[in-house]
């Protein structure tokens, strides 16, 4: 038959092979559940991390922004007339001082000029004298004779209606001879009052038609002559200010046209450093307030202070401008580098700080945490309120207590909940991982 049942021998001779197979994968499944149990049971690794306490103290604002130096004092010398540089006597770097000449021009031509004034200045004065002498005595003595005639014949008028008044009162004359003799005393005392009157005016005024015309003439010969000298004057260049010599784009021979710079000279015994910042960070600042500065090539920094804060916006960048006074005394700062200003604004005294290397941005955008230790020895994430920030201090307003341990180095990229151990430096080292010394601190 073609579908036999298979016999009892058959089924007896298929069950080794099958028990087999179900023992091994008993097997398999034992092992299996052995090792996922092990798994289970091993600890996850605890991260050594560097921590300490935020702490009260004072902290200060720092203002950091770009500057550029530029000498306290500078002056472009233009001569004011055109002419052949006759001799130069400084060199580009050479120190000058106040009123120093630094050069000449040819001036033959002004000189001449200048002594052909002073000759007709010299021929006014003489002119004048003259005239001086000449005409004003002879008016004030002729002034002087008229007064002095005219007080003689008041006199004698006043002497002669007292003689009459006398014998007017005894009845020798009549009363028309009284009259007038008074009538002649009241005329000669107002020929007098006249007289007087020119003398004193003549003698205030002191000048005629004859000398007011030579004393024009004086003032203009003067006038001219002065001119003539100061065109004279143009040609010795000296420096108004005391500094160094940083320009002198001619040679002698070659000419220096009226207008344009022959020498430059540079006050650089300080230096200004001119920055801009926004508006309210000038509000924590006034004249004589403290900074720093790092120029490239020099090491370390340099001390500032505020001497200048512009009292108007910059209508192009709506910032203030603000001048750093910065001793230079060795020359070492040159003009037109570019420096880093670092401000000291606003402190607080009783600032809760951590260190800034502690602060880190909120996963979430906006915002800083910290991670801190928590009592079970996990990291916990804390979002915080920042305050003031300088590159090693964080003032902290919100979100964190003086009890707090607050991970510094090893919380970047930690999971909150990580088992954590506040190490030492070297265990930092050794491990790899994050550390400080708080532990023992505390």
């Amino acid at each position: 038959m073609a579908n036999k049942m298979p016999t009892t021998a058959t089924r007896r001779a298929g069950t080794p092979a099958l028990a087999a197979s179900l023992m091994f994968l008993s097997a398999s499944l034992l092992l299996q559940n052995g090792c996922k149990k092990a798994d289970d049971t091993v600890d996850k690794p605890v991260v050594t991390v560097q921590a300490v306490h935020p702490r009260s103290g004072p902290i200060t604002d720092e203002i950091e922004t770009d500057a550029t130096l530029y000498p306290v004092a500078q002056a472009a010398i233009l001569p004011k007339v055109t002419a052949p540089v006759r001799k130069f006597y400084v060199q580009r770097g050479d120190h000058v001082k106040a009123g120093q000449l630094v050069a000449t021009l040819e001036n033959e031509d002004l000189a001449a000029a200048a002594m052909d004034n002073k000759g007709a200045f010299d021929a006014a004065q003489g002119t004048y004298a003259a005239a001086a002498q000449s005409a004003v005595p002879e008016e004030q003595t002729r002034s002087r004779l008229d007064l002095e005639q005219a007080k003689a014949t008041l006199d004698l008028d006043n002497s002669i209606v007292e003689a009459r008044k006398q014998l007017l009162s005894q009845g020798a004359i009549p009363g028309r001879d009284y009259d007038t003799a008074r009538t002649t005393a009241l005329q000669a005392q107002a020929a007098y009052d006249i007289a007087k009157q020119k003398y004193e005016a003549l003698g205030k005024i002191g000048t005629s038609a004859s000398l007011e015309s030579a004393r024009g003439q004086l003032a203009s010969a003067k006038g001219k002559y002065l001119g003539a000298a100061a065109q004279l004057s143009y040609t010795n260049i000296k420096t108004p200010i005391s500094g160094v010599v940083t320009d002198r784009p001619l040679f002698a021979g070659e000419t220096a046209a009226a207008g344009a710079a022959v020498v430059t000279v540079m006050d650089t015994s300080f230096m200004i450093a001119k920055l801009h910042i926004a508006q309210i960070q000038t509000q924590q600042l006034s004249l004589g307030s403290p900074a720093t500065i790092t120029v490239p090539g020099i090491e370390g920094l340099i001390d500032a202070k505020v001497s200048l804060i512009s009292p108007a916006l910059d209508p192009g960048s709506t910032t203030v401008e603000v001048w750093l006074r910065v001793p230079n005394p060795n020359g070492h700062l040159k003009a037109g580098t570019s420096v880093h200003a670092t401000l000291k604004g606003k402190t607080v005294e009783n600032a809760l700080l951590i260190p800034t290397e502690a602060l880190q941005r909120s996963p979430e955008g906006a915002g800083k945490i910290v991670m801190v230790v928590g009592a079970d020895g996990a990291a916990a994430k804390r979002a915080v309120t920042v305050g003031i920030q300088t590159d090693e201090s964080t003032q902290i307003l919100t979100g964190l207590k003086p009890s707090d341990r607050v991970i510094t180095t090893g919380g970047y990229g930690l999971d909150e909940g990580t088992k954590v151990k506040v190490g030492s430096a070297e265990e930092k080292g050794s491990a790899g991982k994050s550390d400080d010394n708080t532990e023992g601190k505390e």
